[in-house]
């Protein structure tokens, strides 16, 4: 279903940090077989959060791209390990680093040989977090892309907190000039492990495709 609304990436957290130590932690080496054989069934790139020095080399054998989460934005021995594989990474802003700090990051990777940076704004620390999890800045969006050569994508989903915001962000992000989203989707909401509160059903996912490809068409781009 995915695949057939457009998306061209999996990604599944075998490793996921949480603020509780008690909730779920991902499923660690079982979680990146499991996503590599669905990947290599289903034909789509596959993306995971690399936490660790330690879990690095597995990770580049499981995954196609490496994600390194908002909390490790500045881990820069991790950076500086990561720009030594070659290995395409996802490099998220953290939710207090300024674009500048977060464009300093993605220059550990870069200048320790690894030119395979994808950068995702992700939101910034809430005024009102009564509302959302976090703000999302789509005004770095064409900042990152004007002080940089990087593509640039976006999270809805992480930033927002509620699924009921997902749809209207993703027009605002495409509409702005992202290269590209991070959508979480699952096919029973209510009972995923995590993150269930943000995340769309397929149908409402198939159903944000299409409004997005008429928005790419408004404003000139193809998705």
């Amino acid at each position: 279903v995915v695949k057939a609304s457009g998306g061209k990436v999996l990604r599944g957290g075998a490793f996921k940090p949480r603020t509780s130590p008690y909730s779920f932690q991902g499923l660690g080496l079982d979680g990146l077989k499991i996503l590599k054989r669905v990947g290599e069934e289903t034909g789509l790139v596959t993306v995971t959060e690399v936490l660790d020095q330690h879990d690095l080399a597995d990770v580049v054998e499981h995954a196609d791209i490496l994600q390194i989460g908002a909390r490790n934005m500045q881990n820069y021995p991790l950076l500086i390990a990561i720009g030594q594989t070659k290995h395409p990474v996802l490099l998220k802003r953290g939710p207090s680093a300024t674009i500048d700090e977060w464009l300093l990051a993605a220059e550990y990777i870069l200048s320790h040989g690894n030119p395979n940076v994808i950068l995702c704004e992700r939101g910034v620390h809430p005024l009102d977090r009564g509302h959302v999890r976090y703000t999302l800045d789509l005004s770095a969006v064409p900042v990152a892309k004007f002080l940089s050569h990087l593509p640039v994508i976006v999270d809805p989903s992480h930033s927002s907190g509620y699924s009921r915001y997902v749809p209207a962000m993703s027009k605002a992000a495409i509409a702005v000039g992202a290269d590209g989203l991070i959508v979480e989707i699952h096919p029973d909401p209510k009972n995923a492990v995590c993150d269930g509160a943000s995340t769309l059903s397929l149908d409402t996912f198939a159903d944000m495709m299409k409004e997005l490809s008429a928005v790419a068409t408004a404003v000139g781009r193809t998705l």
